[in-house]
Order: structure tokens, then sequence, then C-alpha cells
């Protein structure tokens, strides 16, 4: 590891520390200020968020370190069109503020797989869906962000990876564990504001250096590395030459490396599952006050998503052109001198160039901006995985858990989380860093759209019931799985040494095989359906599309469970009530991890109707209607505008 700038002066140390002090402060004081004794308050902030701290969040959550080291490098090797993958969501984040979340809240709904148990019934598609996410936490966002964010520190400070990981990984875990959402989504609006300054200053410096947007387009298509042979073999010129679609985000059907039609289609499906089914994404929404915050939230979160093309996907275009020889190297034994891997170094696009571009000082606000990125979308991850594992899973392995019981189960569920993260990153580390990017993409291909069909579905057609998307789900499954362990066992391969994988199994791009698993899973689910007998309407009130504006009672087809709930809740509280006073430490222990809220007043049946109608509740001010109505026609707009822009 080559690494001479290291960050050793008093101005760089001081910006960290200063971040790191008030990410605390900020933290500690959305502790302190909001309710997160109760489990709405821990998970869904209290549902009291307004539109700017969701947006931010939104954003924040999904712009990992893995996105910067990921896309940027990316973009290194093959031009814009990874770009596409950012602006898709500005047309995804509509369609979940006004088609999805008006659903999720009529629901009344804390976890995505729970709002299937509520439209199917029946408990296997709640634990397998809770299961499945979980696992693609662990190996795509977590396990890649982790990695992605040692890299920087690596390249930056030249700390062990292992040493950089377990420091970062503590303080983010700090606050999470003990500040539960509402922490988080402040956080998260401070690391974006950080986030976004930072990024765009280093793309001032960058394109000043290269002298302008003609002079980038022009210097890109000739940045070849220098090596292009060794020992006696001379590797092919496509190989290091840039694409000459470099420029355009719309590429051949058949040649491309990003095909048109799967950058339309294929990649809706990924955005389907990852907008508008995720939970780290959909449970910022839930935290909203009323449907017109939670939409405004969602444009914001748009318009920010416009960002990464300039300031992550260009300025790593922008890294090829400036060290050429190390960003763009194909021969194997260069690649291992600078950067420690034989596939490739566009890995490194992005933080070469802040290490060597940015003046000092500014070089400790960058490396905190990707420090930001990095424990924004950790800390969310966390915070919703352990929402699935307490919500979804607990509650099936202990039948009548106290509510105390459940934040502390939650917790510790982090730190399980944590442990397992930090085993899973040799794994990563050898899985060919090479290709980030196309690693997180490909396995979320392979899992997601199964995942995507189920919820359209759910949502949009009545007729689909719990036989059809159970057996929907494992069909996809199986595809899904074949597909992906066939790749890792082949070796993905790189354009040296191609894989010798065959072509009907891996030859198929994967935002194609993304479209046709979409599409089979899809059909197996409707014909299962309509073999069976249908779910009756007095089941499906306002879970579905069709049914959404109805007002009559909803019979759950989990009602006799939640009845049993309820009735040990009376006998519990009767219990509670005769407890004596804790001790002084304990009152400590008790604030810190926010558990000594006070009792909340019993409810009468009458008040407790009133607060579910309140929670449930999704009309809006006329007005703000029409306002983020507009608003979202606008953003929609500019979605297409850009997509011709650069097509």
């Amino acid at each position: 590891m080559e690494s001479n700038i290291r960050i050793n002066n008093a101005a760089d140390i001081s910006v960290i520390v200063i971040y790191f002090l008030v990410v605390l402060a900020v933290g500690l004081w959305a502790m302190y200020s909001t309710n997160r004794g109760t489990v709405g308050g821990f998970f869904l902030a209290g549902r009291s968020m307004v539109w700017w701290p969701i947006g931010a969040s939104l954003f924040a959550s999904n712009i990992g370190s893995g996105h910067f080291v990921g896309i940027a490098g990316t973009a290194a090797a093959g031009g814009i069109a990874i770009g596409g993958y950012e602006w898709n969501a500005l047309i995804f984040v509509v369609i979940l503020g006004w088609l999805f979340v008006p659903i999720y809240v009529k629901a009344g709904v804390v976890t995505m797989p729970e709002y299937l148990r509520k439209r199917f019934g029946g408990k296997r598609i709640q634990i397998y869906l809770s299961v499945l996410s979980l696992i693609l936490y662990i190996f795509t966002k977590i396990s890649a962000d982790i990695f992605s964010g040692a890299v920087f520190i690596q390249l930056a400070i030249g700390l062990n990876l292992y040493l950089a990981i377990i420091s970062l990984l503590l303080i983010t875990a700090l606050y999470t564990i003990t500040g539960g959402l509402a922490a988080v989504i402040y956080t998260d609006t401070l690391q974006t504001f950080i986030m976004v300054v930072g990024s765009f200053i280093l793309m001032g410096f960058a394109f000043a250096e290269v002298g302008g947007y003609d002079a980038f387009m022009k210097k890109y298509m000739e940045a070849i590395p220098s090596q292009t042979s060794y020992g006696n073999t001379t590797i092919s010129a496509e190989c290091y030459t840039p694409r000459k679609d470099s420029f355009h985000i719309f590429r051949d059907a058949v040649t491309g490396d990003l095909p048109w039609p799967g950058l339309i289609f294929g990649l809706s499906i990924i955005a389907l599952w990852y907008w508008c089914t995720d939970q780290v994404i959909v449970q910022r929404c839930l935290s909203g006050k009323n449907m017109s915050h939670v939409k405004a939230g969602c444009i914001m979160c748009g318009y920010l998503k416009l960002l990464p093309m300039f300031i992550i996907v260009m300025p790593g275009m922008i890294s090829r052109i400036l060290y050429t020889d190390v960003v763009a190297c194909v021969v194997p034994e260069v690649c291992e001198q600078s950067c420690g891997t034989a596939v490739g170094c566009t890995n490194i696009a992005y933080p070469k160039m802040v290490v060597e571009l940015m003046p000092n000082g500014l070089r400790g606000l960058m490396l905190s901006v990707m420090l930001a990125s990095l424990m924004s979308s950790l800390t969310s991850i966390f915070n919703s995985a352990s929402t699935l594992f307490t919500m979804d899973i607990y509650t099936k392995i202990r039948s009548r858990p106290s509510e105390k019981e459940l934040m502390l189960a939650g917790r510790a569920f982090m730190l399980l989380l944590i442990g397992i993260s930090i085993a899973w990153v040799p794994v990563v580390q050898s899985a060919q860093s090479g290709q980030l990017f196309d690693y997180i993409q490909s396995v979320t291909s392979f899992l997601g759209p199964p995942i995507a069909a189920v919820f359209l579905l759910a949502v949009f057609c009545k007729r689909v019931n719990e036989q059809g998307a159970f057996w929907g789900l494992m069909f996809g499954l199986l595809a899904g799985l074949g597909r992906m362990i066939s790749e890792f066992a082949y070796g993905t391969g790189n354009c040296v040494t191609p894989s010798n994988c065959p072509f009907i199994i891996c030859g198929i791009h994967y935002l194609y095989f993304a479209m046709i698993l979409f599409g089979v899973s899809a059909i197996v689910i409707l014909a299962v359906s309509f073999m069976t007998k249908p779910i009756p309407d007095v089941h499906l009130y306002r879970l579905c599309w069709s049914l959404r504006n109805s007002k009559e009672e909803r019979i759950d087809l989990d009602a006799d469970e939640e009845q049993d709930k309820a009735d040990e809740k009376d006998e519990e509280s009767v219990h509670e009530e005769n407890q004596e006073e804790p001790g002084c430490f304990r009152k400590i222990y008790n604030w810190f991890c926010g558990l000594d809220q006070q009792k909340a007043p019993k409810l009468s049946k009458e008040e407790e109707e009133a607060l579910k109608k309140k929670l449930t509740d999704t009309s809006e001010v006329p007005l703000w209607r029409n306002v983020v109505n507009i608003n979202g026609i606008i953003l929609l707009t500019v979605a297409v505008f850009c997509h011709a822009f650069f097509a």
C-alpha cells in the first residue's frame, strides 16, 4: 500500500475531532429530547418528523460510503451510465410517497413483513421476508459499506483495517443503540449537509485541476495507462481504453455494459424493491407527521439524488484522468502494488483524489464526509434491522414479551449484527474488491425481484392470496440463488482473465435477469392465486389500492393473535403497578437506554381507538396537498429531462 500523504497535520485532525463531537452532540440532544421508551418512539421516532429531516435521512441512508467508493470506481472504469442508477430513484421516490406509503400508513404497520402478514395472513411469508431482508443487509449493505469506509481510512491515515472498522462501529453503535430512530434521523440530517458540501468542494477542485467540462470530456477518452503488457502477454485494447459510449446513459442493448432496456426496466424493478418495500427507506417515511410531510420529504430526497452524477460519478472519472496509471491499471502486478488488489484499482478512484487534491483542513472535512456517509447508512441499517428482528422474529420466539423486553432485544440484536459484520469483512475484501458496486447490484438483482413482485401485486391486485405470494417468493428465491451461487462459484472474472462460466448461466446481464425473474415470479404468484380461494374483502379494507378509501371495519387475518396479546397486556400492566422504586445507578442506566419513560396512563378503549385513528390517518390539508403534488410533477419532469439530456 503506497500512501505517502497521511492525515497528520493539526488542521485535518482538529476538523475530524470537531466533526465527531458535533455528531455525538446532535445524537445526544435527540436522545434527550424525544420519547424513545416505547416501541413507537424508538423505532418510528414517535411519528412526529417534519419533512426536511425525512428527506435528508432518506438520502443519507441511501448514499453510503459504498456509493462514494463503488459508484466513483465504476464510473472511472465505464463512464456516466452508472449515474442512471441514481436518477432512476427520482421516479421511485414519487411512487413511494404517493402510492405505497398511504397504504402502509392506513394498514398501521411498523415493518414491511408485518404489512404482508396483515395482507395475506399466515406467518410463513412474514418470517421468510424478515430473514431474507436481514441476510441481504449483512451481505450487501453492511459489509460493503464497512469495507469501503475502511479502504478510505487505510488510504488516508494508514490505520490497520480492523482497528479502523472497530473504532468506527463503536461510535456508531453508541448513539444508535441508545437513541433510536429520532437520533438516527437527526444525525443523518447533519451528515447529509456535510456530505453535500464536502463533495461539492471536491468537485470544484477536480474540475479546476482538469480544466473545465469540455477538457474533461476530451481527456477522459485519452486516459490510457502506460503499462499494458507483462511478461509476454499483451492485454487486448478494449480492457484499458475508455468505452466509446462513456458519455451516454443509454447503451447498446446487446453489447453495452449497462444495456438500455435493463437500465429502464430491470433497474426499475430493483428500485421498486429498494425504494418502496425496503425497511430502511419506508421506516423513515412512516415516521412522518402526516402525509404532506412524507411526500415533501420524498421530493427533497429526489432533488438530492440529482447530485451524485455530478459530485460522485464525474469526480470518479476525473480521478482516472489525473491518476491514470493507478486507477486504470490493468497489469495485475501494478494493481497489486498500487492498491493491494490484482483485479483492478478503480475502487480507490474517489479516496485517491481526496487524499491528493484537497488542501489541509479540507482533507479532514472530506474524511469526515466519508465517515459521515458510512456511519449514517450503518446507523439506519442497524436501526431497521433491529426493528425487523424485534417486531417480526423475536415476537415469534417469545409469544408475550413486554415493551421493555422488546427494547432490550432490539439493542442486543444490534450488538450481534455488529459482530457478524466485522467477521464478514475479510470475505468482501477477497471477493474481488475490484467490482464493489457490481457485487452489491448483482446480489440484489438476484434476490430482490420476487419481493418487488409480491409487494406490487399485494398493493395493486386484490385477488392475490397467501398461497400465491408464498410460492412466488419460493420459486423466485430458488431461481435467484441458483444464478448467484453459480456465478460466485465460477468467479466473475475480469477483462484480462474472463471467467469460464457457461453463457446460459452467467451470460445474461444481471439487469435482464432481474426482468426475467420478476416476470416469472409474478406469473407464478398470479397463477397459484387464481387456482386457490380469494381472500374475502372484509379482511382487505385499506390494505390494497382498490379498497384504500373504504370506511368499514377491517377484520385482520391475524385478529385472534392480536386479541390474545391485548388480554396479556392488561394482566401485565396490573402486575407492573406494584413494583418498587429503582435505585440510583439503575435510574441512570434506564435513562441511558431510554427505558425510564414514565408509564403512560392506561387508555380507555375509546382513547385507544382515537389514537389508532390518528396514527392511521392519511388526510391532508388541501393547500399543502396541491403544493406537494405540483412539486412531484416538477420532479418527474426534471427526471425525464436529465435522462434525455445525457442519453
